[in-house]
């Protein structure tokens, strides 16, 4: 028995085989017992603003609640590509999520109504959240969300499916930290 396997492992090739074959074995009991699930993330490219997707490993719960909170602040962490825009400023924080009755109300720091510092456009990055959590999770019907407490994310899109959009700041768009609300220069 013995000489039968020191013969098989005197071949290079089977050797390396079998290296790869518990290799892959372990990979798998560890995705198992780590209870991981893939979630894919859609960025923007900094030069051209092509859509580029990443598949990140995420922790799950068992809790559906707590799954969408860990999607949603890994998609407020940012790309894992440098060439990437992210979709929120990097001082973006989830205050608050619930998911009740198959929505989704997910409320955001007053840095969300802003445009990332490498760019990109407000409504567009919602829209993209939006339709990322409706993928990775398919239990949701529909996702609300706010910006300090005021709904932010509420109309028809051209798609069909609800895009709540109403004014974060009444009279004229937020174009910089001063001019959100509870900032220094505007209390």
């Amino acid at each position: 028995m013995i000489k039968a396997i020191a013969g098989f492992f005197a071949s290079k090739t089977k050797r390396r085989l079998f290296f790869l074959i518990v290799l892959g074995i372990a990979a798998l009991v560890e995705f198992y017992f780590l209870g991981l699930a893939r979630r894919t993330f859609v960025f923007y490219t900094i030069d051209s603003g092509i859509i580029v997707v990443e598949d990140r490993m995420v922790k799950r719960s068992p809790s559906r609640e707590v799954n969408i909170t860990r999607y949603t602040e890994e998609v407020l962490l940012g790309p894992v590509s440098p060439d990437l825009l992210p979709l929120f400023p990097r001082e973006t924080r989830l205050r608050s999520l619930l998911f009740r009755n198959g929505v989704v109300y997910a409320d955001f720091s007053a840095d969300a109504a802003l445009p990332p510092a490498e760019g990109g456009i407000v409504l567009d990055n919602f829209r993209t959240l939006y339709s990322g959590i409706l993928r990775n999770f398919s239990f949701v019907r529909d996702v609300r969300f706010f910006i300090d407490g005021t709904a932010a994310y509420l109309s028809t899109g051209q798609d069909g499916s609800r895009l709540y959009v109403e004014e974060f700041r009444q009279g004229g768009e937020v174009t910089s930290r001063e001019d959100l609300p509870g900032s220094e220069e505007n209390s």
